[in-house]
């Protein structure tokens, strides 16, 4: 079944095997939901709550969330297949991108606290004004990313790749933690 252009309201669950196109998701209580095999293109989440919802095989093409609850969020669960997705002023502490391709994603005023980018492709990735505290950065390719506004991280150069990668002098103690220097 697919759903098109409409707006779904403080909904509690989604039917499953459904896709969603061009929908607005205004409200809803998604917390631990079974999103399973559900297809989300060109779709909206506005003050929406998924924590902990399952996600797995669940397709997100051009999604974007604002002002949503993501906390404990599987993204690597959902497919790879033309995975696009943005998030505004969202609260997505504990989530896991663990090895997605998230070229190019916006992340804006986002606390993104303990959160997992390990083996990720953050490449031209922005992180405006962003809470980074515990995120996990390993082997992860931030090339080009903009993280100079970011704060609270801690990001080994050594095991990343930060080729072009763009910080402000503020960001240097979080790329030198890894030395046990003093900085003053």
């Amino acid at each position: 079944m697919t759903i098109h252009d409409e707006t779904i309201e403080k909904a509690r669950a989604l039917n499953h095997a459904t896709r969603y196109e061009a929908c607005r998701f205004r409200n809803c209580d998604l917390s631990y939901a079974n999103l399973t095999s559900i297809s989300f293109i060109d779709c909206i989440f506005e003050q929406c709550n998924l924590s902990l919802a399952i996600s797995s095989d669940a397709a997100m093409q051009d999604v974007v969330f604002k002002d949503c609850k993501l906390t404990g969020f599987d993204f690597s669960k959902c497919r790879t297949f033309a995975f696009s997705l943005s998030f505004m002023h969202c609260n997505m502490e504990s989530t896991s991108f663990h090895k997605c391709k998230l070229k190019g994603t916006d992340f804006v005023s986002c606390i993104l606290k303990g959160t997992d980018f390990a083996e990720c492709d953050l490449t031209n990735a922005n992180f405006d004004n962003c809470d980074l505290e515990n995120v996990i950065f390993d082997n992860t390719i931030l090339k080009g990313a903009d993280l100079r506004t970011a704060y609270n991280f801690i990001i080994n150069p050594e095991t990343n790749n930060l080729k072009k990668a763009r910080f402000t002098t503020y960001g240097l103690p979080g790329l030198l933690a890894h030395y046990d220097i003093v900085i003053e």
